[in-house]
């Protein structure tokens, strides 16, 4: 009885404390990439135009055109490319579709070789391939999460993942360019915001994906800290060699 209640309370624990964040939802990559992408590629912009010795007003203009450029070139290609990917998959569970009711038997000795291969007895393998694929639509899924390894009903929204996109580059390319609409005239303002900037986004990152949060944080600091430090001196050298 002891034994029984241990492992009743073991399994209680386990199915309380076992959850998973959602991998699939198609929002996450591209809003953390666009956030990411936007803070370093305004920054490097900005500075590497300042490093030209050219007026606060043009950084300016030179940031606000990046960032509305950058916002829309990032919706528009994370649109394409989660829109092609689940058009390719609709296609593959198009041809899935079509061989389990041409073969509906070879599909499911199919799906009963491959438990097999997991290690389940061969009969016990054969009944769960029959049982699970008497309900056509429950065949496909099965073998679209065995086959392809996608989950038809969980596929990422190429919406979602555009106006991600969209929102998170504009937020983040929008830091290097506040403090010269609030006013500031030199570029260290915009800097320090920026990298701070890039370490809060590290850091809220790793919060998502179990990482270190000062480890994330420093190595985003440092990764735009590098990209603007070279195009500020790219900068410069483009300056004095017009001069």
């Amino acid at each position: 009885m002891a034994v029984i209640e241990t492992g009743a309370a073991l399994h209680e624990a386990h199915r309380d404390n076992h959850t998973h964040r959602d991998v699939n939802g198609g929002w996450l990559r591209p809003a953390v990439f666009g956030a990411m992408d936007g803070l370093v590629s305004n920054l490097a912009l900005m500075t590497g135009v300042a490093g030209g010795s050219l007026g606060h007003q043009t950084i300016v203009i030179t940031g606000l055109a990046g960032l509305a450029a950058g916002a829309f070139s990032m919706a528009a290609g994370e649109y394409t490319s989660v829109a092609s990917q689940a058009e390719l998959v609709q296609a593959e569970l198009d041809v899935e579709r079509r061989e389990l009711r041409r073969h509906p038997q070879a599909e499911q000795d199919e799906l009963a070789s491959l438990y097999v291969s997991r290690g389940v007895e061969p009969d016990l393998a054969r009944e769960v391939a029959r049982q699970l694929s008497k309900d056509p639509e429950q065949a496909l899924e099965i073998h679209a999460r065995e086959e392809l390894g996608v989950d038809p009903d969980d596929l990422p929204s190429p919406l979602t993942a555009a106006v991600s996109s969209f929102g998170s580059f504009a937020l983040g390319a929008l830091l290097p360019v506040l403090p010269y609409l609030l006013g500031a005239t030199a570029l260290w303002p915009a800097v320090l915001l920026a990298l701070a900037g890039l370490f809060g986004c590290g850091a809220v990152v790793a919060r998502v994906t179990a990482r270190s949060w000062w480890f994330s944080g420093l190595r985003q600091l440092a990764l735009g800290g590098a990209a603007a430090g070279v195009t500020f001196a790219l900068g410069t050298l483009f300056d004095t060699a017009v001069s």
